[in-house]
């Protein structure tokens, strides 16, 4: 099957890649992240993945788009709720590029992490699919987490310490900042 990977970064995307085309399916990546803030971290991120693209010679289609306007405008109503419309955002146009391209699935680096939303994520990726008839393609990569990481480490990989918005980033610092008060 010809996949379009949906690509949050290079250290979600090495097991991922991996592990398709270890099934033996044609791989195109696909950069698109307007959730992801500031500027800098953004850049950071889109660089390492066409490094690593390049690399592995991984064919990469680049989406830049630095969209933080339009994020906070969409999510701003309902923040508690904005991983719902993220995931939707970016599978929508991951879907829509694999239909473009003539691919027969799409699919996403996100379905690694044991920090997303798995069943929500899987959700919006199954009713996108329909929406735009096209296959979604699951698997469940959470198992191979550690190991992509430990990979990006070893090969010096940019990693991130947050999944990307704003408010995530927040959300972290928080989280440390409120262990300095109470400690």
């Amino acid at each position: 099957m010809r996949i379009l990977l949906h690509i949050c970064c290079a250290p979600c995307s090495v097991m991922c890649v991996k592990t398709l085309q270890d099934a033996r399916h044609q791989i195109v990546g696909y950069w698109y992240n307007p959730n992801i803030h500031p500027a800098t971290e953004y850049l950071a991120r889109r660089d390492q993945m066409i490094a690593y693209a390049q690399a592995i010679g991984l064919e990469l289609v680049v989406d830049d788009f630095y969209g933080l306007e339009p994020f906070l405008k969409n999510v701003i109503d309902d923040i508690d709720n904005r991983c719902e419309y993220c995931y939707r955002e970016r599978l929508q146009h991951t879907a829509k590029k694999a239909k473009a391209l003539g691919l027969d699935a799409f699919t996403s680096t996100l379905f690694i992490s044991p920090y997303q939303r798995h069943e929500l994520l899987r959700k919006q990726a199954e009713l996108v699919a329909l929406e735009e008839e096209i296959c979604f393609h699951y698997v469940d990569f959470r198992p191979y987490y550690r190991e992509g990481r430990e990979y990006a480490r070893k090969q010096n990989f940019y990693l991130q310490k947050y999944c990307g918005c704003v408010f995530s980033e927040q959300d972290r610092y928080q989280k440390k900042l409120s262990q300095k008060l109470r400690g």
